[in-house]
């Protein structure tokens, strides 16, 4: 089976070529950092402006790269939804035009699956599993059951970990997108144990995140020290950030994995995934937690972390190949949740439900 993808939910236009024998054949993105970068962050409308202009070409490079036309497909999966709207409705016309003239299936896949799904691409993980999702828009806990089976156990009560980074990263005058940037700055800490920094929920019962505090607490540190911070100040303070939600992630993991165990006491994987899951110190923080737990820890290659098409590709193989696929009058969704019977959460509109902010 070989099937074409698209992601264009966010500030990456993407296609890849896949098959279900787990082989990536194409796999190009195109970022649009340099279009973003001088307003701090994306600007919706000029994404999609991107994605119209420039995914047409990113097909035509993934199929050619692939040694495939139109004809060797076997169905097109584009990203449904969350996400920023323009963009999805970009990716999801383009698909369904070229199911419609190709007389090919279409298959509408959650953004939020395709992350889900990633490990089984690349480790072919079995299921059940435990997945932590961290990105600028999402920050949940899911036991990840099968396919279409997502059971919420924690989301975030206000800002994704991603937007904590890229706020941060703000804050201490790094620039755009946060995540690198104070990873790097972290990295050339002299001192990082020198800043005290909340630990929100640290401890708590459930297993549910916050981390506007912790920017808040931030925000003063910065103020107390004066603009410009100086370069020592600048880098202990991200590494004191970076440390601190390694350090909460893990807390929130840890009691995710117990709730986990008591429902799948025949074990199961312990998965990050998501553009944060690309922090090497959060990855050695999850890495100790599962070896501690004696449960297999699954990263995927820092490439199909961030936002990209094979990830949506292969969500399709797993739907298609069990009989699903979408009709053309499908409708994108700038929301949708993984897990619909979970609890609203308290807290800012749509985050924890499907909201790609």
């Amino acid at each position: 089976m070989i099937v074409l993808g698209i992601e264009t939910s966010c500030d990456e236009t993407a296609a890849a070529i896949v098959t279900d024998a787990r082989e990536i054949r194409a796999d190009v993105v195109l970022s649009q950092l340099d279009d973003h970068t001088p307003y701090g962050g994306v600007v919706p409308e000029i994404a999609a402006r991107a994605h119209l202009q420039h995914l047409d070409g990113l097909i035509r490079r993934a199929m050619a790269e692939a040694g495939v036309g139109f004809g060797d497909l076997d169905a097109v999966a584009a990203t449904g939804g969350p996400g920023l709207i323009g963009g999805v409705i970009v990716g999801v016309m383009t698909a369904k035009a070229i199911a419609a003239a190709r007389g090919l299936p279409f298959v509408a896949v959650n953004h939020l699956e395709g992350h889900a799904l990633t490990a089984r691409l690349t480790d072919d993980v079995a299921f059940p599993y435990l997945l932590l999702l961290v990105s600028g828009g999402h920050c949940q806990l899911l036991a990840v059951e099968g396919v279409g089976r997502y059971r919420r156990l924690g989301t975030t009560i206000d800002d994704a970990v991603g937007e904590a980074f890229d706020k941060t990263a703000k804050l201490l005058g790094l620039g755009y997108p946060g995540g690198p940037l104070v990873e790097k700055a972290a990295a050339r800490a002299t001192d990082p144990g020198r800043f005290a920094l909340p630990r929100p929920m640290l401890g708590r019962p459930g297993c549910d995140f916050s981390f506007s505090g912790l920017k808040t607490a931030v925000r003063r540190h910065v103020e107390e020290l004066g603009a410009p911070l100086s370069a020592a100040d600048r880098d202990d303070l991200a590494a004191a950030f970076q440390a601190t939600v390694a350090e909460v992630l893990a807390d929130r993991c840890a009691r995710a994995i117990r709730r986990f165990k008591e429902d799948h006491p025949q074990g199961g994987a312990l998965v990050v995934a998501g553009g944060v899951a690309a922090n090497t110190a959060i990855r050695s923080r999850l890495a100790t937690l599962a070896a501690a737990e004696r449960m297999p820890f699954v990263a995927p290659p820092l490439r199909l972390c961030t936002d990209n098409a094979a990830m949506i590709a292969w969500a399709g193989i797993e739907r298609f190949r069990l009989g699903q696929s979408d009709p053309l009058n499908f409708a994108p969704r700038p929301r949708w949740p993984l897990d619909p019977t979970a609890a609203p959460v308290i807290g800012r509109a749509g985050v924890g439900s499907g909201v790609k902010a």
